[in-house]
C-alpha cells in the first residue's frame, strides 16, 4: 500500500477512520465489526467508535476471532462507548482488524483472519495497528486492506517523583 498522508497523535488515528466511514456511503444501521484482543485492543476500539458515535452505525466487538462471543458497543452517556450486550447476527459492511491480533504471542494467524474476511465479501476490510505490526507479521502480504491506519507510539517517556 502507498502512504496517503502522515498525521500525529490520537486525532491522527481517529480522524481518518471517521473520514473513511463518512465517505463510505454506508446505509443507516450498517454494522461495523471490530476483531481484536480483549483488554489491549478494546480501549482503541472504544476510541474508534467514539469518534464515529454520531454516524447512524451499529458497532460490534469480536474478541480474537470468536464470533460466538460478539458483543455490541453502545454509548455510555457521560463516559464514552462501552462493550455491552451480546450481539445478534453479524452482517458487517466494514470489518476492522486490530493489530493486536498480529502480535507474536497471540494465536491468531493471517490465514484465519483472511478466512473470516472471506465470510463477508460485502465488507470492506480496515486495519488499525501500531508500530507496523501488520507489516512485521507479514499480514499485509495476505490481507488487502481498503484502509490501513498504522500509528507509532515512540518515544514513551517515563517520569518518576
Amino acid at each position: 500500500m502507498n502512504a496517503k498522508e502522515h498525521l500525529k497523535g490520537v486525532p491522527g488515528i481517529l480522524r481518518p477512520f471517521k473520514e473513511y466511514l463518512d465517505n463510505a456511503g454506508l446505509p443507516e444501521g450498517a454494522q461495523i465489526v471490530y476483531y481484536g484482543c480483549p483488554g489491549t485492543c478494546t480501549p482503541f476500539i472504544e476510541l474508534l467508535t467514539f469518534a464515529v458515535r454520531k454516524l447512524p452505525l451499529k458497532h460490534v466487538f469480536v474478541p480474537f476471532l470468536d464470533e460466538e462471543k460478539a458483543r455490541e458497543i453502545t454509548p455510555a452517556p457521560g463516559i464514552g462507548m462501552q462493550i455491552s450486550d451480546q450481539a445478534g447476527t453479524l452482517e458487517p459492511q466494514v470489518v476492522v482488524i486490530m493489530g493486536g491480533l498480529a502480535m507474536p504471542n497471540i494465536e491468531v494467524s493471517a490465514e484465519e483472519t483472511a478466512a473470516i474476511l472471506a465470510n463477508y465479501p460485502q465488507a470492506r476490510p480496515v486495519g488499525v495497528c501500531f508500530m507496523s505490526m501488520f507489516e512485521k507479521a507479514g499480514w499485509t502480504d495476505r490481507i488487502t486492506f481498503d484502509l490501513l491506519i498504522d500509528a507509532t507510539i515512540d518515544p514513551v517517556t517515563i517520569y518518576q517523583g
